[in-house]
């Protein structure tokens, strides 16, 4: 049995820590009932890549069929708006079990391992090299504002086809957006805002992509309404997806990764040494040892008996990326940042039918920046070391990140 834990897991300590206390947990509680948000929390690698092998004993379908309310608990005068947020996040395709998330995830798969992101890296390059040659005409250089918030967000644009213009106001609905994983009480309003706006923007251009198709994301998920797959509702919230999940996912790789290499200074003389040669080791480290995604959530299909523990029907369940990747079952040396480790069986992109769509382009970001990163500023370092998160157990998120390219 654990000795003593603290339950309430968005507690500051946990949020800046995390290893810590699941690693606890892994250790003596590894499927651990909490009480206090009436879940299952689960640490360990095996058991990770076992629940997602076995999806269905464990639904996807958390929004729409998840009989508890929300956790932590929002303001009482925002229940019409949960319930709002409930329907719209019901309708992404990552929220429906198969054989629906099957065929909706078809429509969208062949884009994402189409030739079409064959030529990102020149992208996703000379995204970079704006934002920093930007960032070095500034007096200060935050690496979240300048670099790690905005370029996600650039090349998500592109892949939807938004025109440049307009891309500042698809950002301003993203940041609304990251509410959706965040703990305080009055997050909702800004979230259903930037749900509503969503919404309103993207519209036209599904109207305008049934009739005239073009090789963006837009057109995919247009083409999966006009073939009945989507619904116009489902195809307008999947792009929302694509703007929350690539965009929160992004910008954590890039600042817990650059967190990882000014703490570990002997990382990231490896890596100036050699960046090119190094930059997929490293990002595949960085996945590994701060993952930018701390834990997933399902809900029991029926039943189930797991380490002498019973998991009853509808019963929530959180399996702990963080946690599993510093599993020393799995991991030799696993609280120690090592980016000659190879192979590196991290589940930063989850595993099973539901493995991260973006990771290849998710994997080009980081390794582009890391490289870029390495090379113009090899002298790189933190204006503190102390870094503030946000109140998430789903997202590792800092707040900023103020640094001196001593350039």
């Amino acid at each position: 049995m654990v000795t003593t834990i603290n339950e309430n897991m968005f507690a500051p300590e946990i949020m800046y820590d995390p290893y810590t206390y699941y690693g606890q947990l892994r250790e003596e509680d590894p499927v651990h009932w909490n009480e206090l948000y009436e879940l299952w929390v689960v640490t360990r690698h095996d058991d990770l890549v076992w629940l997602t092998r076995n999806h269905e004993l464990f639904s996807s379908t958390v929004w729409l069929n998840d009989p508890r309310g929300p956790y932590p608990a929002v303001n009482e005068s925002d229940n019409e708006l949960y319930e709002f947020v409930r329907n719209y996040q019901g309708k992404q395709f990552i929220q429906y079990d198969r054989p629906d998330h099957l065929e909706m995830r078809k429509v969208v798969h062949a884009y994402f391992h189409s030739e079409v992101h064959g030529g990102m890296a020149p992208l996703v390059q000379n995204a970079i090299n704006e934002l920093l040659d930007e960032a070095d005409q500034k007096d200060d250089f935050d690496m979240m504002r300048d670099l790690a918030t905005p370029l996600p967000v650039l090349v998500i644009a592109e892949m939807m086809g938004v025109p440049k213009a307009e891309r500042p106001y698809i950002r301003a609905i993203a940041e609304k957006l990251l509410n959706i994983a965040r703990g305080e009480a009055d997050r909702l309003p800004r979230l259903v805002e930037g749900m509503e706006e969503m919404l309103e923007y993207v519209n036209p251009m599904i109207e305008e992509r049934l009739v005239k198709p073009g090789d963006d994301f837009i057109s995919v998920l247009a083409g999966g309404e006009k073939a009945g797959v989507f619904t116009r509702e489902q195809a307008l919230v999947n792009t929302s997806l694509l703007l929350l999940a690539g965009h929160e996912t992004t910008i954590n790789l890039i600042c817990n990764g650059t967190l990882s290499f000014m703490r570990n200074r002997d990382q990231w003389d490896i890596l100036r040494e050699d960046p090119q040669g190094m930059m997929v080791r490293a990002t595949e480290e960085c996945l590994r040892y701060d993952a930018p995604v701390k834990s997933i959530q399902r809900l029991a299909s029926q039943d189930i008996e797991m380490r002498d523990k019973l998991i009853r029907e509808k019963d929530r369940i959180r399996w702990f990326i963080t946690s599993a990747n510093r599993d020393p079952n799995k991991f030799e040396r696993p609280d120690e940042m090592d980016i000659m480790r190879w192979p590196n069986p991290h589940v930063a992109f989850g595993a099973g039918i539901h493995h991260c769509l973006g990771a290849t382009i998710a994997r080009v970001e980081g390794q582009e920046v890391f490289r870029e990163l390495a090379e113009r500023y090899p002298d790189m370092e933190l204006v503190r070391d102390e870094m503030e998160y946000e109140s998430s157990i789903t997202f590792r998120s800092i707040k900023e990140m103020p640094i001196t390219t001593n350039a």
